[in-house]
């Protein structure tokens, strides 16, 4: 069964909104991805300031924001159009400098060994063509390059939470189409053959997902979807970051091959 990636274009004037339900992959979701970004970077004695990334599906542009305080210089891309607009112009409300394109990870508007950082978060689950996005990713990178990801890993623990509790059961339901198919999650043992194919070479894999009590988390998801806490605060209740677990999501990075 497909996905509908048309609700970006249809909701995605409100990224930034904590009622929407795109704002959950702000919250916690945001700062608990970028601080083991920002880690990886430290560990390898990376100073960000000045390095030239590009934030793959970029959405309302949390991410971009994230890296261009960092003094990146960072350019985002995404398909939707009314995404990007609204990743624009956040930006310019909070006086940083990002450039935006609406394009797709398939092809992407940027020279051959171009940028020294790629990152694609909440994304890959999305696309129709994996091996040309890992390629093109793979084609923009320096030599020595780092490329920053996030996924949904392939499992049943995923099937039940992702696909039955939060997009198909009514009572729990969180949006009322599909924006995921389980059959498009990647097992860690498939983006890492990807990526060799492509001359990415697999740095580390670790768990993402919520950190807080189980109780807190099922209580405020609940609360979220009555509409008695938006769903900004469920995120931020839910203390996203990483975890020991790969069993329903997972991130990591990869080295470009010198």
């Amino acid at each position: 069964m497909g996905i509908d990636n048309q609700i970006y274009d249809r909701i995605g004037g409100g990224w930034w909104d904590e009622a929407n339900p795109l704002n959950m992959l702000n919250g916690s979701f945001t700062p608990g991805r970028f601080a083991y970004f920002r880690g990886v970077l430290a560990r390898r004695g990376l100073d960000p300031a000045g390095l030239r990334a590009v934030d793959i599906g970029c959405g309302g542009g949390f991410m971009a924001e994230q890296f261009a305080e960092l003094g990146c210089r960072v350019a985002g891309v995404d398909p939707s159009e009314v995404s990007v607009r609204t990743a624009r112009e956040h930006a310019a409300s909070s006086s940083l400098t990002v450039g935006y394109a609406v394009a797709s990870g398939e092809r992407l508007p940027f020279d051959t060994e171009s940028v020294e950082l790629a990152y694609c978060c909440d994304v890959l689950e999305h696309v129709s063509d994996l091996e040309r996005v890992i390629g093109e990713t793979a084609r923009v990178l320096k030599p020595g390059g780092i490329y920053f990801f996030d996924t949904i890993n392939r499992t049943l623990a995923s099937k039940v939470l992702v696909i039955k509790v939060v997009q198909d059961w009514r009572p729990t339901k969180v949006i009322d189409t599909d924006v995921h198919s389980w059959n498009m999650f990647i097992k860690p043992t498939e983006l890492e053959e990807t990526l060799r194919r492509h001359g990415l070479r697999l740095g580390e894999l670790t768990g993402l997902g919520p950190r807080a009590n189980k109780l807190v988390v099922l209580r405020s998801y609940l609360q979220a979807r009555r509409g008695r806490i938006t769903f900004g605060r469920l995120s931020e209740r839910m203390d996203v970051g990483e975890v020991k677990t790969t069993g329903v999501s997972y991130m990591g990075y990869a080295i470009k091959n010198d």
